[in-house]
């Protein structure tokens, strides 16, 4: 070979082609990004420890609203001070934080819980049950963290839009833990506990909350902290900030837009975000399931007691009452993890049919034996029924938050919250007293407006069947 003709060929790392310019160069897609290692804002979630925090948060809410469900309606009659009233945990409205953020709120939450369940727990000592609802309603304070754990679980600065389903499935499990364990621990705590006036069956369940809510309020503290996004966040917000697009597509997050120092902004802000009709309809639906769900968890909670022990084939304690609502809820648990899977591949408006379907087959059910032989009302009945409402509509709660998370814009995540929130609330205290009214009112007609009111809902839900498609996860 000559030489002349090494010489020409070109080095190894020319090519033939010409430089190629920026305008020829291909941007990568999202799923190449992804893949070559950054992170994929939709499946964002937030640090373990926090996370973890306020799921265990809003299990122990959960289990000190239930805990005393067993023996509460036993109390009251032994010291004849009080009509037959359901104590409920009465919740102030409370706003977000300023800062945005959950660590203040947590720690108002934990405070206010351990001093409630003191005072709930001295009424005896002092034979004044008015300190029942004190306590209570000092509890209800606590019981505002149910709004932040929803918000925290749907916050687009921590979650990303297809994990947020994910997280209210988690609060689900928890619901069904509360449930479960709190009844049970209720029950239990009756009939062990001893006969002296501070401490008792009736006064137990307080002691041990206090206690409880002790313990956890140091590890609140020891290892919660706010996300430097959100910290972030309120420092950008306390230094002005306006929306860029609220009227971003769905998934996509909301860009803040700061001020200069001076005030001015660098370019004028688009129209306010406005809500379709179809929007506040998905709204309206959703606060509507919120409500009627925990409506019919409470009234069912609240009037198995009181059913059980007034039904002769039945005749309950409080420590069988606990015992049949945890075994309810404790049966419904395995497939609250289940939904928990599911989650991530099913779309919202799907769990929420299956839930409320499932719900409300239960109360049909239910309604016959009342109807045809109410006298024939077994114990392996009843159970059916009641695991058939408890699974049914906790898991329709899974997706009223994290739907409106998906559908408005990530500013619009605190209203949302608030509104998912107030509703629970309705539907709590009003199926509190629904419940411990109900062999009073009759039990047929009991059941017949629990039927009613997912009747409205199901109305609701065919109507807007196309506007409550979501992103799935």
């Amino acid at each position: 070979m000559k030489l002349s003709s090494l010489q020409r060929r070109p080095p190894a790392f020319q090519t033939d082609r010409p430089t190629p310019t920026p305008e020829d160069v291909t941007p990568h897609s999202a799923e190449e990004e992804v893949s070559e290692g950054a992170e994929d804002p939709e499946l964002k979630l937030p640090k373990r420890a926090p996370l973890l925090i306020m799921i265990t948060a809003y299990a122990l809410l959960q289990i000190s609203f239930f805990i005393i469900v067993s023996s509460s309606n036993d109390k009251i009659r032994s010291r004849q001070a009080l009509p037959r009233l359901p104590i409920t945990g009465l919740s102030p409205s409370q706003s977000q934080s300023r800062a945005g953020g959950y660590k203040i709120p947590l720690h108002i939450s934990c405070g206010a819980s351990l001093l409630g369940h003191i005072l709930y727990a001295l009424a005896y000592r002092f034979s004044f049950l008015y300190l029942i609802l004190i306590g209570r309603c000092v509890s209800g304070v606590g019981f505002s963290l149910w709004m932040y754990g929803k918000r925290f679980c749907a916050d687009p600065r921590l979650v990303g839009i297809r994990r947020r389903t994910t997280l209210s499935a988690c609060l689900a499990v928890s619901l069904g833990l509360g449930t479960s364990l709190g009844p049970f621990a209720g029950g239990m705590l009756y009939k062990v506990g001893f006969g002296g006036r501070v401490w008792n069956g009736y006064t137990a369940p307080g002691w041990v909350m206090a206690g409880v809510w002790a313990a956890f309020w140091v590890l609140a503290a020891r290892w919660y902290e706010d996300e430097d996004c959100v910290i972030a966040g309120a420092r950008t917000r306390a230094a002005g900030v306006a929306p860029l697009d609220t009227t971003a597509p769905e998934g996509q997050d909301i860009a803040l837009q700061e001020t200069d120092a001076s005030g001015a902004q660098p370019s004028p802000l688009p129209t306010p975000y406005r809500m379709t009709p179809q929007q506040w309809g998905v709204v309206l639906c959703m606060c509507w399931f919120s409500m009627i769900c925990f409506f019919i968890l409470g009234a069912w909670e609240s009037n198995l007691p009181v059913f059980g022990a007034s039904t002769p084939r039945l005749h309950w304690s409080p420590t069988a009452a606990g015992n049949f609502i945890a075994l309810g809820g404790i049966s419904a648990f395995p497939f609250l993890i289940l939904n928990l899977l599911l989650a991530r591949r099913t779309p919202d408006r799907h769990i929420l049919a299956l839930g409320t379907s499932l719900g409300l087959s239960a109360l049909l059910t239910f309604l016959l034996l009342l109807l045809r032989s109410p006298a024939r009302l077994s114990y392996p009945v009843l159970f059916v029924c009641w695991w058939g409402v408890a699974l049914g509509f906790s898991s329709a709660t899974t997706v009223t938050m994290s739907t409106l998370s998906k559908q408005l814009p990530p500013v619009w995540n605190g209203r949302t919250s608030l509104a998912i929130q107030y509703s629970n609330y309705l539907g709590r205290v009003t199926g509190a007293v629904w419940g411990g009214s109900g062999v009073a009112v009759g039990m047929r007609n009991y059941v017949g407006l629990q039927i009613a009111l997912v009747g409205v809902g199901a109305v609701l839900f065919v109507g807007l069947w196309r506007d409550l498609k979501t992103k799935t996860g």
